[in-house]
């Protein structure tokens, strides 16, 4: 999972952001569930996608205030 770049997520629509983050979040849970049977092989991929949230959820915000 590579990090996701801010200029890329101010390009998308509200909507494709919102998707975008039911689908990490899904894929967050999929690695939570991995390391808790002691399968999970990347784990910096938690991070990675631990961060990817925060930025779109900080998007969003700025989206949904009007800054953009």
């Amino acid at each position: 999972m590579k990090p996701l770049k801010p200029d890329q997520l101010r390009r998308m629509t509200i909507s494709e952001l919102e998707q975008e983050l039911d689908k990490l979040r899904h894929e967050q849970y999929r690695l939570r569930v991995q390391r808790s049977v002691r399968q999970l092989k990347d784990t910096a991929a938690r991070r990675t996608i631990r961060r990817n949230i925060a930025r779109i959820l900080t998007i969003l915000n700025e989206k949904r205030s009007g800054m953009q």
